[in-house]
């Protein structure tokens, strides 16, 4: 277990973590391997091929743009969205890349990136093969990377490397919730507690807590944005309006004070992060972002409805859903590509139900029924997006997310703890459910409501 929680919590751009967040780092770190080995004004030009998922849902997910970002050593975490336009019509127009910011080449787009559709790298759904070349067209480097889910990528080397040496030393490693479960029993310690220390492995006490409140603010930010957009509709080609701002004029206009309300404003919170990521925003990849409003929206229902959601608290919910977070991505997978989107709203459904649990004062046993509940309920979740677009069902699916995380939370709160299903056999389930699920519900495009679009 290698994973940090800010691994699992990114601040990046929309609107996908594996098609835009990964693509953009994997181009990067191509270019910083070449340059271990060869100065980089010996590239004369430079060639990327895409495979699968990437191939098949690239353009609606922002892939050719997130790529020419990353060759110019752009990263999800610090490049400005609004200066993107400008920037790929700059490098469209003069047929020119900086590549790392530094050394100009020329760059023909239809030549120099190119989209197989129908091939497949061997490891992975969302395969890239990068490779340059000197000014007589010899070829200097070629490397192939895998975004494999969540920003989260591996060149050929580390894919095929044994898990086991990838392990680092952690004071409580664990991969499994028993494994979880048995270090919180012979330590005393609450998850938060243990997760704290494990931390420190990579980060000052200090750096830690400040950076976990700053994922809480950049949510807070997207959310704020996505219901004060001056935008009517959402960019693609689908014509999808945006529904967040005036969702909330309608609520603070008509409050209902009713029950029913509160779904409302989880509704409301899920969706304006999920609007501002469709329109290529900042937004924090919780653990994806095509899932990237269900933990927002539920760290919101806590600050709006519960009482005292202090610093501690979130603290507490972010280490305690991290926690499960990296269980998935150890025994399954965030990838949609590889398991259907039970792979991104199902895990970031089950994080942000342990988050809220532990906020809620529940035992271990809870946090891992709370955890179990919210997959339990989203297996077999194809990933299907019309046109390509992070967008439908995409948007309105983190809203349920949300609710069925809150949900599953307040379930386990009224148990003692203990369930037939265990939150590990519920994740191995979900993997296999992944696996046996058909090509086309894999985030291609090419199947259920992405091609079932009625023609009006």
């Amino acid at each position: 277990m290698n994973i940090s929680v800010f691994d699992l919590f990114k601040i990046g751009i929309g609107p996908s973590s594996s098609h835009t967040v990964g693509p953009m780092y994997a181009a990067k770190q191509f270019l910083l391997n070449c340059i271990e080995h060869f100065p980089l004004d010996k590239i004369h030009s430079v060639k990327t091929e895409l495979y699968g998922s990437l191939a098949l849902t690239g353009k609606g997910h922002g892939t050719d743009k997130a790529i020419l970002m990353g060759l110019e050593g752009e990263v999800p975490a610090l490049v400005d969205p609004e200066n993107i336009p400008n920037r790929l019509k700059r490098i469209r127009k003069n047929k020119a890349l900086k590549l790392l910011n530094e050394h100009k080449i020329t760059f023909n787009e239809e030549e120099s990136l190119i989209f197989f559709h129908d091939d497949l790298l061997p490891h992975h759904s969302n395969g890239m093969r990068f490779s340059v070349f000197d000014y007589e067209g010899n070829k200097l480097r070629t490397e192939d990377f895998y975004s494999v889910g969540g920003g989260f990528i591996l060149n050929e080397e580390q894919i095929q490397k044994d898990p086991e040496n990838l392990v680092p030393q952690l004071p409580f490693p664990f991969q499994s919730c028993k494994e979880l479960d048995e270090h919180l029993t012979k330590t005393g310690m609450k998850l938060r507690e243990l997760m704290w220390i494990n931390e420190q492995t990579w980060h000052s006490e200090s750096d830690l807590r400040d950076g976990l409140l700053n994922i809480w603010g950049v949510m807070q930010e997207s959310t704020q944005r996505g219901i004060s957009s001056s935008a009517t509709h959402l960019p693609g080609g689908l014509n999808v309006r945006r529904r967040a701002p005036d969702f909330y004029k309608e609520l603070m206009v008509n409050p209902e004070s009713t029950p029913a309300e509160m779904l409302d404003w989880v509704s409301l919170f899920a969706m304006a992060v999920n609007e501002e990521n469709a329109a290529g925003s900042r937004i924090v990849t919780a653990p994806t972002n095509g899932a990237a409003g269900v933990i927002p929206a539920v760290m919101h229902y806590c600050h709006r409805f519960l009482k005292d959601f202090n610093e501690e608290k979130i603290i507490t919910f972010l280490l305690t859903a991290g926690a499960v977070g990296i269980l998935y991505k150890e025994g399954a997978s965030l990838s949609a590509a590889e398991v259907g989107c039970q792979g991104e709203i199902g895990v970031a459904c089950s994080m942000a139900a342990a988050g809220l649990a532990a906020v809620m004062g529940c035992s271990q046993s809870q946090i891992a029924n709370a955890a179990e509940i919210g997959m339990e309920h989203n297996l077999g979740l194809t990933c299907d997006p019309v046109g390509g677009l992070v967008q439908i069902p995409c948007i309105e699916r983190n809203t349920m997310g949300a609710l069925k995380a809150i949900n599953a939370a307040r379930l386990a709160s009224r148990s003692d703890g203990s369930h037939i299903i265990s939150l590990d056999k519920v994740i191995v389930t979900m993997h296999k459910t992944g696996q046996d699920m058909m090509h086309q519900y894999k985030e291609t495009s090419l199947g259920g409501l992405a091609v079932n679009l009625p023609e009006c």
